[in-house]
């Protein structure tokens, strides 16, 4: 028996509009539920496994602390890696850092998303 298990993040941006505009038109995610119309403003995406929902946090945040070593770090693994790394360039994103490849075998590029969030895009980890 194989148990299932997924995850899903719950990220607190300040502004629910360039959340979904950064995620949706810059990283390719679809937008399945927009709920920030309603009191309590929500958004969600999904770029197939990887699922985020969002809400605009309800005190202030140092956006600073969101990045390793104090935050987490967002690590998302994607069949092509350039073609990721030049659609978001492409966009005008600029990148945390680019293309390295890492002692440890993978090749990634790193982004910080409009509210601080580190993206890490990464190669797939061989099974």
């Amino acid at each position: 028996m194989t148990d299932h298990a997924a995850i899903r993040l719950e990220l607190f941006p300040a502004d629910l509009d360039v959340f979904v505009e950064f995620y949706v038109v810059v990283l390719g995610f679809e937008l399945i539920a927009d709920r920030r119309d309603e009191p309590e403003p929500y958004a969600y995406v999904r770029r197939g496994g990887v699922r985020i929902g969002a809400v605009t946090p309800w005190e202030p945040v140092d956006r600073h602390r969101r990045v390793p070593p104090h935050g987490t770090e967002i690590v998302i693994e994607v069949d092509d890696l350039v073609k990721e790394r030049d659609r978001i360039v492409a966009a005008g994103h600029p990148l945390a850092e680019d293309l390295t490849e890492r002692p440890w075998g993978l090749t990634d590029f790193r982004v910080l998303d409009p509210d601080g969030y580190y993206l890490r895009f990464t190669t797939t980890l061989a099974p």
